[in-house]
């Protein structure tokens, strides 16, 4: 649970803190001490309050299409000590911050894979170190020589809580804007899972970084180890069988996802770690077996309900800015952004990723982590955080939030607007092909442009059927990884953005004779099929030009356009699925994947 400031006394003269970090025996009377102060203070009314503020101001927070976690730290900050003052008493305020804190950091283990953490590729794994270990160290000198913090303990919590980026706002605007599965999206996520796991290794010493020896920290690190096999043995062995026993009533999944949560923080308490690391290591455990669904289903429910009375706690805790905070929270956000940029594109663009690939994931990444905020309010508990500097960090993520948030959705205007500066600079986006002169004078009759899922088939099919046509075929693309599978194969492909006319024009489209693009809208990037259609008609009005529709409403425009034909993949699927329904019919499906296995033998597309 967290603590509030050391400074406030009980009349047993114990310190907030002596208390919350005191031996394991105390946990109980720990907890009934904070119960009777939950029934001294009027918890219930408090909490109604801190409910209520957090609607409001999450609805118009909502008309105004800004992060609902901010609107919860301004509705804890106008209700607190330093707004309206409608809770004032610290043991309230640390009471409705540590109800939530546990168990946002559950709902947080719940949520993430340890399978694609073990199986993050090259690229993402050297990005990710890159990016933690030069933000720390960056950070680390920046806050230690500057400010503001007073101590480097204190730096050293400021440059942690630099490092790390907000996983919810960035998966929720990826998922809006259907980019999770590009290459960018892609790296991106696997930063943010290994930003994870340095998180669990940070919570994992915390608790001893006023004494950071070497046998202090093999004690910890030993003390992980053994708490994280105990989780395992026991998530493994023990819990499925009692989740299954229990399956068919809902409150006992729901009581007992919780239990295992409180049970796994008391053990790491009892270990001498931190109680939020057992929370999160028990949420992780419980995300690698089958019962997770149904897990993350009962205790989701509560899910919002917490994180809404850890963001209002910890929005209250927010004193009222000066001149010199705003300052500093502006120093702070620039140096954030500018550690992003400067630890991201270069091991990326060092890799051969591109401008798009290197550049989108450190805008992506421009924000602070919630866990962040969870980080120093755990070193204000301790003593290690001055409250200043927790509320510089809280400032500083809503203000980041925000700003990212609107990055993000205009990632690729961001991109265009760059470009020139990075040319200037003297880097150079990825090489075009360069062919000699006999290979760059002769036309390619086919144009791929856009090489996704189906365009990927397709060059299997022909690869099969008409090898003959590959030495025919152009691929215009921005997928650095599919530019040098392409070329492993012997396959002429230009690397750009199709959606840009100079490149189209570069790489010969004008010439090509039958022109395809098998991209739907929501993944062309700033533009459409029926511009492309426009700008392809331009460039070679004789061409045979197919193009993609989603909505059958689009395909008479696109025809109007001068489309020789529009591929629907929903009706060439829904004609299949009835031949499928019709051979469940006749119990012929297993005719039907046997069909499909022969279908799949010795493929070798470029995207699996």
């Amino acid at each position: 649970m967290l603590a509030a400031d050391s400074e406030n006394r009980r009349p047993d003269g114990l310190t907030q803190t002596k208390l919350a970090r005191s031996t394991p025996g105390s946990t109980i009377p720990h907890c009934i001490a904070l119960l009777r102060a939950s029934v001294e203070h009027g918890i219930a009314n408090e909490i109604a309050i801190c409910i209520i503020a957090a609607w409001v101001v999450a609805v118009i927070s909502q008309v105004a299409r800004q992060p609902l976690l901010l609107a919860y730290l301004v509705a804890g900050f106008g209700i607190g000590p330093h707004g309206f003052k409608w809770i004032t008493d610290p043991h309230s305020i640390e009471t409705i911050s540590g109800i939530g804190l546990s168990l946002l950091l559950f709902m947080i283990g719940l949520e993430i894979d340890l399978r694609k953490m073990l199986n993050a590729g090259r690229v993402i794994t050297v990005t990710a170190l890159a990016q933690i270990g030069g933000c720390f160290v960056l950070g680390w000198l920046f806050f230690g020589l500057l400010g503001p913090a007073q101590t480097k303990l204190e730096a050293l919590y400021l440059a942690v809580a630099a490092a790390m980026s907000s996983t919810v706002i960035i998966v929720k605007i990826l998922y809006d804007k259907r980019e999770i599965e590009t290459l960018a999206g892609r790296i991106t996520l696997g930063v943010l899972v290994v930003q994870d796991i340095a998180t669990i290794l940070f919570l994992a010493v915390q608790p001893n970084l006023k004494h950071p020896t070497v046998g202090v920290l093999g004690v910890a690190l030993g003390n992980v180890l053994l708490l994280v096999a105990v989780a395992y043995v026991v998530s493994r062995f023990v819990l499925p069988p009692v989740f299954k026993f229990v399956a068919r009533l809902p409150e006992l999944v729901l009581v007992g996802a919780l239990a295992w949560c409180f049970a796994l923080a008391g053990f790491a308490g009892y270990l001498g770690l931190s109680r939020e690391m057992g929370a999160l290591v028990a949420g992780m455990m419980i995300s690698t077996f089958p019962y997770t669904l149904d897990v993350v289903a009962k205790v989701t429910s509560l899910r919002d309900f917490f994180v809404t009375l850890f963001f209002v706690g910890l929005g209250m805790q927010i004193p009222v800015p000066t001149v010199n905070f705003l300052l500093w929270m502006i120093f702070f956000s620039l140096f954030l952004v500018g550690s992003r940029l400067v630890t991201v594109f270069p091991p990326l663009y060092k890799m051969r990723q591109g401008y798009r690939v290197s550049l989108l994931p450190a805008i992506n990444l421009c924000q602070m982590s919630e866990l962040s905020l969870v980080l120093l309010a755990l070193g204000k508990a301790s003593g290690d955080v001055s409250e200043n500097t927790v509320g510089i960090a809280a400032f500083s993520f809503a203000f980041l939030a925000v700003d990212s948030t609107y990055a993000i959705l205009k990632n690729d205007y961001l991109l265009k607007k760059t470009v020139p500066w990075l040319n200037k600079l003297g880097f150079r986006d990825l090489e075009n092909q360069k062919p000699d002169k006999a290979e760059a004078e002769k036309p390619k009759r086919i144009c791929l442009l856009g090489f996704s899922w189906t365009a990927s088939s397709l060059l299997e099919e022909i690869t099969r059927e008409k090898p003959a046509w590959l030495k025919d075929i152009l691929i215009v693309d921005f997928n650095p990884q599919v530019y040098d599978r392409l070329r492993r194969r012997g396959v002429h492909v230009v690397y750009g953005d199709i959606a840009q006319r100079d490149v189209l024009h570069h790489a010969g489209v004008s010439h090509s004779e039958i022109i395809v693009c098998s991209l739907p809208n929501m993944v062309l990037k700033g533009a459409s099929n029926q511009k492309l259609l426009r700008q392809l008609r331009e460039l070679n009005p004789s061409a045979q030009i197919v193009v993609h529709a989603e909505l059958l409403a689009d395909i008479p425009a696109l025809y109007a356009d001068g489309a020789n034909y529009v591929s629907a993949p929903r009706l060439l699927e829904a004609a299949d699925l009835l031949k499928v329904i019709e051979a469940a019919e006749h119990n012929l499906l297993d005719e039907r994947r046997a069909e499909q296995g022969e279908q799949l033998v010795e493929r070798k597309e470029v995207i699996p």
